[in-house]
């Protein structure tokens, strides 16, 4: 089993019906997937030891249907991995943290590409001052520290979600903990490693605390997110950063029927209208939501648990309005889902997890140009150590 998560303070590998938390990674622009089609499921890898074990965080896909992720520990070092996928499912390890003060430890966030096809991520601990780093993995494997957290008083600390990028190519990105208040900070690297504090959370009641999820930008280049606490009755926010820097709270968790601590960001639509889903609210197991762009919010589905328990990553949005995500518990064989939701609020359960197929599912899809959706399980396959896996049309 996957060793100690970094959520709200402290150290606990429980599962998010004791309260716990996920990272993971998707992008803005998904491409349309077909309404109402049938998926197949295939196996494409399983983690042992030394390739890396536990992926957090999902993967992102290239134009030649290659993957790319981090695992939470194995390696070389123990220290988690940065790792590759082809399309026929042979693994790579491209990089093995050493963790200490050179390098970072425990990647629990999935991967950014850009163009040049350089990965970019988050490590929650290790650095120069143990606090997690930002770090840059050439298509060599060649790696580079860009920032490590914690080496002034309000910086910030234990990064837990993927990177961001701006229109200039600077990334953003969240930290759990640290900043002026101790309750995360949302902050920016440039292209020579130099970190600004974009914004520090403030706590209950009036911001967020606690961000463990990816940011998402719109084409005005605002950003959205989400944070675990905080809010009107510390149940979670969801909070906008405009593209002047400024934050400001779109809407608090409350609980019941409406959910509460939103493990997973958020996804937009051309309209401005926001959607998530939250491990917790509904019939107790979880729910898929929707803000206006007034901010009101309105239940789209709510599981029942032989449909899926848990939703706890970022979701995927096509070209028709359908949302793609994974629940960690739950499903007819109890190891979770991954599930689509039309527009119209139905929910269809694409694939059942049993265990030997992965379980624990505490990551999101990744969709590619011809619809095909891949994603990880943090645990099960055939070492018990988590799955890279496909769903295809």
């Amino acid at each position: 089993m996957a060793s100690p998560r970094l959520i709200s303070g402290s150290f606990s590998r429980t599962y998010l019906c004791a309260a716990a938390a996920l990272l993971a990674s998707f992008v803005l622009a998904v491409p349309a997937i077909v309404e109402a089609q049938t998926y197949t499921f295939s196996s494409l890898y399983s983690f042992q030891g030394t390739s890396g074990e536990y992926p957090l965080g999902g993967v992102v896909v290239d134009s030649k249907g290659n993957l790319y992720g981090t695992t939470s520990e194995g390696g070389v070092y123990g220290n988690g991995t940065v790792f590759k996928v082809t399309a026929t499912g042979k693994e790579t390890v491209l990089h093995s943290f050493k963790g200490g003060v050179s390098d970072g430890e425990f990647p629990e966030a999935g991967l950014i590409r850009d163009s040049a096809s350089n990965l970019y991520g988050t490590t929650t601990l290790g650095g120069a001052a143990g606090y997690g780093t930002v770090f840059k993995v050439t298509a060599k494997g060649e790696e580079t520290v860009l920032h490590s957290f914690g080496q002034t008083k309000d910086d910030g600390r234990y990064p837990s979600a993927s990177l961001t990028f701006d229109s200039k190519g600077d990334l953003y990105g969240t930290t759990q903990q640290g900043g002026a208040a101790g309750f995360g900070t949302i902050f920016k690297v440039d292209g020579n490693g130099k970190e600004t504090i974009v914004h520090n959370f403030a706590g209950n009641p009036n911001d967020g605390q606690y961000p463990v999820q990816s940011m998402i930008r719109d084409s005005k280049g605002n950003f959205y997110g989400a944070t675990e606490l905080g809010g009107a009755v510390n149940d979670g926010t969801i909070f906008k950063l405009d593209s002047l820097g400024n934050e400001t709270v779109l809407f608090s968790f409350v609980g019941g029927s409406g959910g509460s601590n939103p493990f997973g960001g958020v996804v937009v639509d051309s309209a401005g209208n926001l959607y998530g889903g939250v491990p917790y609210g509904g019939n107790g197991i979880g729910l898929i939501f929707e803000l206006d762009t007034s901010a009101n919010e309105t239940v789209l589905y709510t599981f029942s648990g032989s449909d899926g328990s848990y939703p706890s990553s970022n979701l995927i949005r096509d070209s028709h309005g359908n949302l793609f995500g994974t629940t960690e518990f739950g499903g007819a064989l109890g190891a979770g889902v991954a599930f689509e939701v039309s527009s119209n609020g139905t929910e269809t359960a694409l694939h059942n997890f049993g265990g030997s197929d992965g379980s624990d599912i505490l990551t999101p899809l990744v969709s590619d140009t011809a619809g095909n959706l891949y994603g990880t399980t943090t645990e099960g396959g055939t070492n018990g150590q988590g799955t890279v896996f496909k769903l295809s049309q």
